[in-house]
Parts: C-alpha cells; sequence; structure tokens
C-alpha cells in the first residue's frame, strides 16, 4: 500500500507542460525571490495545532495542470476552517459520490466565502451533510466550516482549496495564496507538511 501510495504521490507532482504566466510567478514566490510580498496571508484551512501533508499543489500534473489550487490529504470527518472571514456565498453538500470518473465533478460538495476584498476562496470535496455553515453567515478566519471528504472528482478523502477574484469584464482570476504555518509565512508547497501555528 506504501508503495502505491508514493507512485500516486509522485504522479501528483509531475512536472506539469502548463504555460499559464502564473505558473513563472508562482515558483518565484515559493523560493522567496519576490521578497516585497504584500498579499493576505491566510490562516491554514485546519484547526490550530494540526498538521497535514499538501499532497497536490498549484499546477501539478495529476489534476491541477491549469490550476492556482491546494490538496491537503486528511481523514474523512476532518475539521476544515476558514482561511479568511467572509460571508458564505454558496454550499453544496448533498452530494454522496466520488472518484477519479469526470462524471463525478458535480457532486463535489463545497462551501464558498467571500472575503471583504471581493475574492472569494472555495473548500471542496467535502463529506455528505459535511457543511456546518449556511448561505449568509458571517464566518470569521479559523472557524470550524466543515467536514472533509471525498465526494467528486476525487481519489482520496482530502481538501480541495483555492481562491480566485472576478476581473472588471466578468472573467475568473485564480490567485497564488499563502499562509500562516508553524514556520513562518509561506507559499505552500506539494509533499511538505504544514502545522497551523
Amino acid at each position: 500500500m506504501k508503495i502505491f501510495f508514493s507512485l500516486f504521490i509522485l504522479m501528483l507532482t509531475s512536472c506539469s507542460v502548463s504555460k499559464n504566466p502564473l505558473r513563472e510567478e508562482i515558483k518565484l514566490l515559493q523560493s522567496g525571490v519576490i521578497k516585497d510580498d504584500t498579499s493576505y496571508v491566510y490562516a491554514l484551512p485546519y484547526e490550530t495545532g494540526k498538521a497535514y501533508w499538501m499532497v497536490q499543489g498549484y499546477f501539478s500534473h495529476f489534476s491541477h495542470k491549469e490550476r492556482v489550487a491546494l490538496d491537503f490529504k486528511m481523514k474523512r470527518g476532518t475539521k476544515i476552517c476558514a482561511a479568511r472571514e467572509g460571508v458564505v456565498v454558496r454550499v453544496k453538500e448533498d452530494g454522496e459520490r466520488g472518484g477519479l470518473k469526470k462524471k463525478y465533478r458535480a457532486d463535489g460538495n463545497n462551501i464558498v466565502i467571500q472575503h471583504p476584498d471581493g475574492s472569494r476562496a472555495g473548500y471542496w470535496h467535502l463529506q455528505k451533510d459535511g457543511a456546518l455553515v449556511n448561505v449568509g453567515d458571517t464566518v470569521q478566519k479559523g472557524q470550524v466550516i466543515g467536514l472533509s471528504g471525498k465526494t467528486g472528482y476525487a481519489a482520496f478523502p482530502h481538501l480541495h482549496f483555492l481562491v480566485w477574484v472576478y476581473d472588471k469584464d466578468g472573467k475568473w482570476q485564480q490567485v497564488p495564496t499563502r499562509f500562516q504555518t508553524s514556520r513562518g509565512i509561506r507559499y505552500l508547497q506539494s509533499i511538505k507538511r504544514y502545522k497551523n501555528k
């Protein structure tokens, strides 16, 4: 089983052929080359004191080829916390199915929170009836909002997290995020374990 998991993780983190210009900027942010970063510092989307593996990161080969998204491996029922304060604008929690078939995408339970600056964060693959908030609720950074699962397009139980904004033309724009960790502020990298401070 460990060999299968190791091979699966290797496949997830293989180099991608994405030509998205944001890919190079993210590499510079992750390596610390860009020093004058004033972007918002998010909390890790799980409870204080807990640590989880980030198994798939920005532009990863498996399912994030064109995505600025993060996957945290966690057991079903793990408490998910708001990474930033805001208002809940979408909740889906009636999905029961999950797996590596595209037909399961619509079954992915999720919560979307709009932040004060207009950006939004999505928390995907929650378990059935796993939302602990409702549309219209105001949530605080670090507040428990849901329970992780494996609904939708998911190979294993995990939390899929991403942030985006809509530009002036209404087009969806992905946003790289940095987090407060037990070792300081970081842009997360695949196959690393991060502890929430």
